[in-house]
């Protein structure tokens, strides 16, 4: 067995059953329904959006805090105490967790870190394929664990067309002339990661599934890029077709291999319901 034990926020959308199975340990993000919060994770989003419509509200989100992750450290610590941690964040900028980790870490030589400034799957892809390198290098170093995590978050593509671009406003991650104008025009904006921002990068027009065909082409038209497998992310409500139609696709773009994730409560109230995201790595230099 390895002494390095992987964490990573819920925000990543990584099922606490694939979790449990690779060793990965979840902080919790947490979101609040009008006077009520929970953890991330802890409510089918399906159910957070119907809690929502009843009270009229929308969902708020907030990051771990450094007592979440003070939790988790100590519990591996107690379990594993010649274990060290990596700990692969999700971005930075969009959230107080990558500091509250930092916190947390203070005077625990054994905890390293890194910001893979994305979210949701383009996170996941990392904290999961790192795992996977994990179980079949146990011998690996926690420093060249890192570096071969890093190089993967650095040559990953995320980008996601959201369900309602109500939800990004009320999160603050839209403009309201962003949203008054893609609103009017009946736009489904692409939303990338740059910097660990999530930017609105290309317009698309028509129905879903062929906006979610013409993402998965955006994405794949930035340059060469790792066939072995691509992530699709889904949140509530995303119609079959759709999903259909992109597991084609990524077959005519050559992906030898697909699997599906579904957003849970704190990606939800981002992109809220029938959303589509992909994520995949530019080849290695």
């Amino acid at each position: 067995m390895s002494d390095i034990v992987i964490v990573a926020e819920t925000g990543s959308d990584i099922p606490a059953s694939e979790a449990a199975e690779l060793g990965i340990e979840l902080v919790p993000m947490h979101v609040s329904i009008g006077d009520a919060t929970i953890d991330d994770g802890t409510l089918d989003p399906a159910e957070m959006l119907e809690q929502c419509r009843q009270l009229g509200v929308l969902p708020r989100t907030s990051g771990c805090m450094p007592i979440d992750f003070q939790r988790v450290f100590d519990r591996i610590h107690e379990q594993r105490p010649e274990a060290k941690i990596l700990y692969i964040a999700y971005s930075a900028v969009t959230t107080c967790s990558y500091e509250s980790a930092r916190t947390a870490a203070e005077g625990r030589d054994y905890v390293y870190s890194f910001d893979t400034t994305h979210v949701t799957i383009g996170q996941g892809f990392v904290v999961r394929e790192t795992a996977l390198y994990l179980r079949e290098h146990p011998e690996v170093s926690i420093e060249e664990l890192m570096a071969w995590s890093e190089d993967l978050a650095g040559r990953m593509r995320m980008g996601f067309i959201p369900g309602d671009l109500g939800y990004l406003r009320a999160g603050g991650r839209l403009s309201n002339a962003a949203f008054l104008g893609a609103t009017l025009l009946r736009i489904k904006p692409i939303i990338e990661l740059i910097d660990g921002k999530l930017t609105a990068t290309k317009k698309l027009r028509g129905k879903m599934e062929a906006c979610a065909l013409g993402l998965m082409d955006h994405m794949a038209l930035q340059g060469d890029y790792d066939t072995s497998v691509i992530y699709f992310v889904r949140s509530s409500g995303l119609p079959l077709s759709v999903q259909q139609a992109a597991e084609k696709h990524a077959r005519e773009l050559g992906f030898e291999s697909f699997r599906w994730y579904d957003t849970q409560d704190v990606i939800t109230s981002h992109c809220g319901p029938g959303s589509f995201a992909v994520a995949f790595p530019g080849i290695r230099k």
